[in-house]
């Protein structure tokens, strides 16, 4: 069994960071009556926030699924897959609400509302995107050497 390696973490976090902010900047710039490079700013911050944590993120999950299960992430079953997506989404928060507040220059409370708006945005993105990218880039299985 074998996890995916660092340069295939960096391929996949900047792929799925880059089709995010093609569709959240437009979406935020519509929804706040933003202009478009305010909104691709903040939602590129955002991502770079996200490319720092995705891959500790997604690694440390990984691990725990194959040593629990045997498993790889391209096997995962549904139910783990929105186990991932959910617990990468929440965590996130953490980092992208300081963020919202002071790029964004939002209030605590609008800023979180955001955050919980980006945050569903994000989960339903995750989903599609890692079944897209486990489809297109399986994790192939390494030969143990003895």
């Amino acid at each position: 069994m074998s996890l995916r390696s660092l340069p295939e973490r960096a391929i996949q976090t900047v792929t799925f960071e880059l089709g995010g902010i093609l569709f959240a900047a437009p979406l935020y710039a519509l929804v706040f009556s933003a202009p478009l490079d305010h909104s691709v700013a903040l939602i590129a911050a955002l991502a770079l926030a996200m490319m720092l944590w995705s891959p500790l993120h997604n690694t440390v999950f990984d691990t725990i699924e194959l040593r629990l299960t045997g498993r790889v992430a391209s096997d995962r079953p549904h139910a783990v897959r929105v186990l991932h997506a959910i617990s990468h989404e929440a965590t996130s928060m953490v980092i992208t609400l300081p963020l919202l507040i002071g790029l964004g220059a939002h209030p605590l409370p609008e800023a979180f509302l955001i955050d919980i708006g980006l945050t569903a945005f994000s989960v339903v993105y995750a989903y599609i995107f890692n079944v897209l990218y486990d489809r297109l880039r399986p994790v192939r299985p390494r030969r143990l050497e003895d």
